[in-house]
């Protein structure tokens, strides 16, 4: 596609992208209006049928008022002809009262211990009915039978009288009624005179206010229904769906006061009718019914002097549907012709833009093939003119940087051929790995050492980690990713013929720009003549070392051996045996036992077999050995090992015998009792064991001398035991430090790799095993 007919899409697009954010806001903008539009109109027409209901309950009210006048002088005239006494008035007496009078009917309603009943009626039906249960009804013949002023808003209020708004018969729901209760303290019962008609019931259909609600609805066709609804009683659980309630069917209590209720949702209809009672404010739903959009205004009536009731309009929402598909259809038509006169003229435009751009392109093309030479002309002076300036330049300089390209590749070749050269001469084996441990380049070196190449064909990926080694190269490997730089490693490889050879392997990692991992570079130096070197040299030390010692294990058993000669001289001249002096030369042939004994343990350990064991148990071991001698002597034992495994490759005997000679040392440092504390932690990948005591002490200047042969400050220490730990604690890998400070005990801190960081099992059993077979 040209950048002529994008620039017109552009353009298009752009005008496209207007009209339609125009017609969104303009449709959002006419929707919303026509919205509040049809919202105001309900309220409107809600206000003007309140209006119309306030008008008629004024009516309402002045016929109601006479006929409670009426009412009120037939109950004065039925009580100049009936007995203060109830029980001297029969029925028959107040069924001639009724048509004497000219009322429906007349009851005589008496006061018990929780309610006002009917006892005497002209109408049988009525005889027995409560009034306990009907409110405010209630309450006004309480006060009016204890003789105080009727306070109840509803009705009307005489003296000695009061009378209740027309209402539906209790015995007889098909009629509405109007009553009256006349007491005037001279008697002990309310007289109620009462008018049931038909002409009543016709009158207050009339005054009904659902005539005012058809008509509303003939004016605004779009309104589908107004409903006059009682908060008090509305959405109660005796309700039914079309608004019915048997349970509340008295006209003050009835939950649809007049008109219907057929787009209703009782449950969502009565949260917004509580919403707009308390709020007193309108409040619209956007819901459905019967499967069409309809809005629902509630509109709160809040009169004085009536109790307060809540209008719900229901419009159709396919009147503000059908106005804004009207408007949209007309913005379309106009945006269409609006679009194609904009193309045109946008695609013209963009030919003449983009002409310059042509000039240019075909210059880049020729710069992309190699040809610098001839420079664009120039002949405006805008952004267009100013790239083709900046592109004339670019090209003098790309001309300038190949040429410099060239010879610096020439350069680059010659330092790359030197290099491969330097790699190829040196004797390090060098290889490159991949991230799948694949080997993608070696040197000379690394072929001589272990016979494979990276150019062999191989069925599989060479395999020179033995699996001894593997977990530790792996992590090596792990590490080496995350960006920690590893020292040299003393390790063992796999040659391509399945010999081992010893290597000391350096390894680094090569990341991409992105610092993300390519590859690993290995470079191996064969240890096996270092090593040997090595041997003979330790070897060396070995055989000094024992020289060193028989020297002074002869001078040691030479007292002993002299003490033993002179008791035995004597014995012979006198030739007696003293039992005296055969126990003193048997305790000089036991002290030479065991100088010799610990001299053998030094100079020639016998074959041991490294295992995985937890210090704590073998600290535990040598805790229970040692509690019965450190009783004797007045002495506790503190251990704080760590709640987690402290697992090391050990002999056992071994670190028990190590143990043993400090903790025994520590027992004979404390003749006046105390405690020796054993605490055992883990750090770093290292096992910590420290053993602190309360004893003397060692002085200052001895410290450095501790450890050597037959040194000692015990009176009957051979000076071997502090050394042969150490060694021991040496073939374990490990470090052994003692600090003190005089009289205030000792601290010898034990220093052994984990199991999980070194796995000197290998290497340490074969080691020994050197040992034993050079001794």
């Amino acid at each position: 596609m040209s950048i002529k007919i994008k620039l017109s899409a552009i353009i298009f697009g752009s005008v496209l992208l207007i009209l339609a954010l125009t017609f969104t806001l303009n449709l959002h903008a006419a929707r919303s209006n026509l919205r509040n539009e049809s919202i105001n109109n309900m309220k409107m027409t809600a206000k003007q049928i309140a209006v119309a209901v306030e008008q008629s309950s004024y009516s309402s009210n002045y016929v109601q008022h006479q006929i409670a006048q009426n009412l009120r002088m037939t109950a004065i005239l039925a009580s100049r002809e009936l007995d203060p006494d109830i029980k001297n008035v029969k029925s028959e007496q107040l069924l001639a009262l009724t048509h004497k009078l000219g009322v429906s009917n007349i009851s005589l309603l008496v006061k018990t211990d929780d309610d006002i009943v009917v006892a005497k009626s002209s109408d049988p039906s009525e005889l027995g009915l409560s009034t306990n249960g009907m409110g405010y009804w209630y309450v006004a013949l309480l006060e009016l039978f204890t003789g105080q002023e009727v306070s109840v808003e509803q009705g009307e209020s005489f003296e000695n009288f009061w009378s209740g708004p027309f209402e539906y018969s209790t015995s007889n729901p098909k009629y509405i009624e109007k009553w009256g209760y006349y007491y005037d303290k001279a008697r002990n019962y309310i007289i109620d005179p009462y008018i049931r008609s038909t002409a009543v019931s016709d009158y207050i259909r009339i005054m009904n206010p659902d005539e005012i609600v058809r008509q509303s609805k003939e004016v605004n066709p779009g309104i589908l229904e107004i409903t006059g609804i009682n908060p008090k009683t509305f959405g109660s659980p005796s309700m039914q769906p079309d608004g019915s309630d048997a349970a509340n069917q008295k006209l003050r209590t009835r939950p649809i006061k007049y008109g219907t209720y057929t787009f209703g949702n009782v449950e969502e209809d009565k949260a917004a009718v509580m919403e707009a009672v308390s709020g007193g404010k309108p409040i619209t739903l956007d819901t459905q019914a019967f499967g069409k959009r309809v809005l629902k205004s509630f509109i709160p009536i809040m009169q004085a002097g009536t109790e307060n009731y809540v209008i719900s309009v229901v419009m159709d929402y396919s009147v503000i549907s059908s106005v804004i598909k009207k408007q949209l259809i007309n913005n379309v038509s106009t945006s269409v012709i609006l679009l194609v006169a904009f193309f045109v003229v946008s695609y013209a435009l963009a030919g003449i833009v983009t002409r310059p751009i042509k000039d240019i392109l075909a210059k880049v093309n020729d710069v992309a093939r190699g040809r610098f030479e001839t420079p664009l002309k120039v002949d405006s002076r805008d952004e267009l003119g100013q790239l083709a300036h900046r592109i004339n330049a670019m090209t003098s300089h790309l001309l300038q940087h190949t040429n410099r390209l060239g010879q610096t590749l020439e350069e680059n070749r010659a330092v790359k051929e030197r290099l491969e050269s330097v790699i190829n001469g040196t004797s390090d084996a060098i290889h490159t790995m991949d991230m799948d441990g694949r080997i993608i380049s070696t040197n000379r070196a690394f072929e001589e050492l272990y016979g494979w190449s990276a150019t062999d064909e191989l069925p599989r990926t060479p395999y020179l980690v033995p699996a001894t080694a593997q977990k530790q190269e792996e992590t090596r490997l792990k590490e080496l990713k995350n960006g920690t730089v590893l020292p040299p490693l003393e390790t063992i490889r796999l040659k391509r013929d399945g010999s081992l050879v010893e290597v000391s392997v350096s390894t680094s990692i090569i990341r991409d720009e992105e610092g993300k991992p390519q590859s690993f570079v290995h470079v191996s130096r064969d240890m096996t003549e270092r090593n040997r070197i090595e041997e003979l040299l330790r070897r060396s030390e070995k055989l000094t070392t024992v020289g060193q010692l028989a020297a002074g294990v002869a001078h040691e058993i030479r007292n002993p051996l002299t003490t033993l000669r002179g008791f035995l001289q004597l014995q012979q001249e006198k030739k007696v045996l003293v039992p005296l002096h055969v126990e003193l030369m048997l305790s000089e042939l036991e002290r030479i036992n065991l100088i010799v004994s610990e001299f053998l343990i030094l100079a020639k350990p016998q074959a041991v077999h490294f295992q995985q064991k937890d210090v704590r148990h073998i600290l535990g071991d040598v805790v229970s050995l040692l509690s019965s001698q450190a009783h004797l002597f007045g002495i506790e034992f503190e251990t704080k090992f760590s709640k987690l495994p402290a697992t090391v490759h050990c002999e056992e005997n071994q670190l028990k015998q190590v143990f043993i000679n400090v903790v025994k040392n520590a027992i004979e440092a404390m003749p006046e009792g105390g405690t020796i504390t054993l605490e055992q932690d883990t750090v770093d990948g290292y096992v910590i064991i420290v053993i602190s005591d309360e004893g003397v002490g060692v002085p200052e200047e001895m410290l450095p001398k501790l450890g050597e042969p037959f040194f000692t400050n015990k009176e009957t220490g051979t000076g071997l035991g502090l050394m042969v730990s150490q060694r021991i604690i040496q073939s374990h890998k490990g470090s052994m430090e003692i600090r003190s400070e005089y009289g205030c005990g000792a601290e010898v801190t034990i220093k052994l790799p984990a199991a999980g960081e070194v796995a000197p099992g290998q290497s340490m059993n074969e080691e020994r095993s050197e040992d034993i077979h050079e001794d």
